[in-house]
């Protein structure tokens, strides 16, 4: 039985250089801490981060546009503390109507 095959000293350089990457390959692709598969799921949520803070971005605008404009009008402060609180002025009568859909 012939068993030389199994030495890794016979085997030639280039059969060797082909092993040795094709584990490197392996290992950057699969097991290491920053594998393919981690950079991807890291490179979603990046994304979805991003997303997530423009949305944000915009709702906050929109909240200093109300903002800016409870200050300037006082009517709507008064309709928004009628509707939404249920607030009135003393001596006034309120009445909640239900609508149907």
């Amino acid at each position: 039985m012939n068993l030389q095959f199994l030495n890794p000293l016979r085997w030639k350089k280039s059969f060797l250089a082909l092993l040795l990457t094709a584990f490197v390959v392996a290992w950057f692709a699969f097991i290491d801490s920053y594998s393919l598969k981690t950079r991807w799921d890291l490179y979603s949520q990046k994304q979805e981060l991003k997303e997530r803070t423009a949305e944000l971005n915009e709702r906050s605008e929109e909240l200093k546009t109300k903002i800016e404009n409870l200050d300037k009008d006082p009517a709507l402060l008064e309709k928004i503390a009628r509707e939404e609180y249920g607030m009135r002025k003393p001596g006034e009568t309120v009445y909640k109507v239900k609508r149907e859909k």
